[in-house]
């Protein structure tokens, strides 16, 4: 009877020990293969910040400076308006003044004539271009032309018409066309052209 009861112990004591060596159930999850990871964080698309273009305008000091270039012919066209930029809205007449004097790389004594200047205006609103008025301009009445050699100067003003009300810019092209006299004691002529952009913001 002490022999069977020593067995029974004994298989008690051996499946204890067997049930001792095997692994907790909070580890099972390390052995199963199959075991979803963990879950991985929902990907928010992010949104970029709106970019706001600002609308240039050269004349926001009241005036400019540009220099161009005609052939040997070097143009100094100072650009300004009688009328204060707050009040360059689309519906306003809009005065653009400008004055020109030129002078000549290799100057052997030719003078310098414009024969004829153009301001072309175009519009521009939020959404593109938009209807723009006539081109202006100012054909010398004498020949060969009004002369412009430094220390004398072109000088005019042009006015703008009221535009689309959409409109929130406007960019002035302006065509300069030029002789230089081939010699200084010559009733001949070369023609030079220069062109020139400005840029105005339109009040609202």
């Amino acid at each position: 009877m002490a022999r069977a009861v020593a067995a029974a112990a004994l298989a008690v004591a051996s499946t204890v020990a067997l049930a001792g060596c095997g692994t907790a159930p909070w580890d099972q999850t390390q052995f199963n293969t199959n075991a979803a990871g963990p879950s991985a964080s929902p990907v928010i698309p992010s949104t970029a910040p709106a970019t706001i273009t600002p609308i240039v305008n050269e004349l926001a000091t009241g005036s400019t400076q540009h220099q161009l270039q005609a052939g040997d012919i070097s143009l100094t066209v100072n650009y300004w308006s009688t009328l204060n930029m707050g009040e360059w809205t689309p519906e306003a007449n809009k005065p653009i003044s400008f004055s020109m004097v030129g002078s000549l790389g290799s100057d052997q004594g030719q003078q310098i004539y414009l024969s004829r200047v153009t301001l072309t205006p175009s519009v521009d609103g939020a959404d593109g271009a938009l209807s723009a008025p006539q081109a202006l301009s100012d054909q010398a009445p004498i020949a060969p032309g009004y002369l412009v050699k430094n220390p004398y100067s072109y000088s005019q003003t042009f006015i703008i018409p009221a535009v689309d009300p959409a409109a929130t810019s406007m960019t002035l092209s302006f065509t300069y066309e030029i002789l230089l006299q081939s010699t200084p004691t010559s009733s001949e002529y070369a023609k030079q052209t220069a062109y020139d952009q400005l840029t105005i913001a339109l009040a609202t």
